[in-house]
């Protein structure tokens, strides 16, 4: 009894402390901590190394653009006399040399000269006007600049130049009163077929010595096309793009506009194309039956691939031809289509076909001649005639290649340019060949093909 009196009066041992309990089950290994707030100081740290750099950039993209204006106007040569000037009254001054301080008494006051030469405002009020943005290889391409003082005082004589292509042509201005205009008729060499860009004009100023540059631009840039060049095909043409209502085609149709032969009567046609007359002579209903007719559309496959080619001259032939037949197809308002290794050359109006013609260029394309016809065949599906122009260096292999991937019911020709060589006309496969020496040549070489 004494021993079960003891244990229920005996005092349960103390609880130990919740938080105490929790620290002793789950104690931090040590370091952690320290670790956390190195950790919290370096991403301060960072985020403030951030936000200076951001700071500091944009303070210095401003200054920049406050003085990128001052600094721009010196020439390189400008910047070795600055550093010889600041050098030599460094050596004059600290080494007290009196032929550096000759040398950077006369540098600056050469800076000083040239910085006057440059100073003021400009008000040039300038025009850029060409007589026709579109030529044709060597036709004359004139322009004529326009250059006005648009100030209330006189201006001081000035240069102004205007970037033709890859090179610069300059025109001195004189001294010019208020309002007054001067004027330069300029003529842009128009040998080959390309995009010239023309402009901007700009205005210089510097000093005799160079040591200063002071540019302003007055006009955007602009584009002169230089057209290949093309010949009239009316009338050599016949047989080869004709027929403006449309080509008969052995398919057969049930409505169209060449008559084919009659057919009994099955249930569904219609009752407009039943021929009355076969009708009561034979006592069964009888039905028209047509030939299909179809537009006619000239596709035209021009290789861009300098393999292709033995030289420019080559590529600038096989331009000319493909502007002449695509121009024909046009004017007899036929469809046409023309391919090229990058892509397809508009060919819905005249000017659109022969600017993107303009732009062409030789290239080390990797796109052989028989994959652009089997691009020709999936896209151009209703073509009726399809011409490839190639140059010298293209096998009869590859023209065989070609010509059996391309429509088997549209008529092949390929034309090879051969600069200098004879018309001839031989056949690969399906396919007509026509050997071209010039571009007059093309008008006979069609006419021999048609005959």
């Amino acid at each position: 009894m004494t021993t079960t009196t003891e244990r229920e009066t005996a005092a349960p041992p103390a609880a130990p402390d919740a938080a105490a309990e929790t620290e002793q089950q789950s104690p931090e290994p040590s370091g952690r901590a320290p670790r956390r707030a190195a950790r919290r100081v370096a991403a301060g740290v960072g985020a403030g190394i951030g936000r200076a750099g951001r700071a500091a950039g944009s303070l210095s993209a401003r200054a920049w653009a406050r003085t990128a204006p001052v600094l721009g106007v010196v020439s390189p040569f400008g910047w070795a006399v600055l550093a010889l000037t600041a050098a030599a009254w460094a050596a004059g001054v600290a080494l007290s040399w009196e032929e550096w301080a000759v040398v950077a008494v006369t540098a600056t006051v050469a800076l000083l000269g040239a910085i006057v030469f440059v100073l003021g405002r400009l008000r040039y009020d300038v025009s850029l006007d060409v007589a026709s943005r579109r030529v044709v290889v060597g036709d004359r391409a004139v322009g004529r600049l326009l250059v006005r003082n648009g100030s209330s005082r006189s201006m001081l004589p000035a240069v102004m130049e205007l970037q033709v292509g890859q090179g610069i042509a300059t025109f001195p201005v004189p001294r010019l009163r208020p309002d007054a205009e001067h004027e330069e008729i300029f003529a842009v060499p128009t040998h080959r077929r390309a995009v010239i860009p023309l402009g901007p004009v700009r205005s210089v100023r510097s000093d005799p010595l160079g040591l200063l540059r002071r540019e302003l631009t007055w006009t955007e840039p602009e584009e002169l096309f230089v057209h290949p060049r093309t010949l009239p095909l009316s009338g050599s043409s016949t047989g080869l793009l004709h027929d403006l209502e449309g080509r008969v085609t052995p398919d057969i149709s049930d409505s169209d506009v060449s008559f084919h032969a009659l057919r009994d009567y099955v249930p569904g046609d219609d009752r407009r194309h039943i021929h009355w007359k076969s009708t009561a002579r034979t006592g069964q209903l009888m039905v028209r039956q047509f030939e299909e007719t179809r537009r006619s559309r000239l596709a035209v496959i021009l290789s861009t691939r300098a393999d292709d080619y033995a030289d420019p001259e080559e590529f600038e032939l096989a331009v000319s031809v493909c502007g002449s037949l695509g121009l024909q197809a046009i004017r007899e308002d036929g469809g046409l289509t023309v391919l090229v290794q990058q892509g397809r050359v508009r060919g819905d109006h005249r000017t659109r076909m022969l600017d993107d013609l303009t732009r062409l260029e030789l290239s080390p394309a990797r796109t052989s001649l028989a994959e652009v016809a089997r691009v020709a065949s999936a896209t151009v599906t209703d073509a009726s005639v399809v011409a490839v122009v190639v140059g010298s260096l293209v096998t009869p292999t590859d023209l065989r290649a070609a010509a059996v991937r391309l429509p088997v019911d549209a008529r092949l020709v390929a034309m090879q340019c051969v600069p200098g060589a004879s018309v001839s006309r031989g056949r690969v496969a399906d396919m007509q060949v026509l050997t071209l020496g010039e571009l007059p040549d093309l008008p006979n070489a069609l006419r021999r093909m048609n005959d």
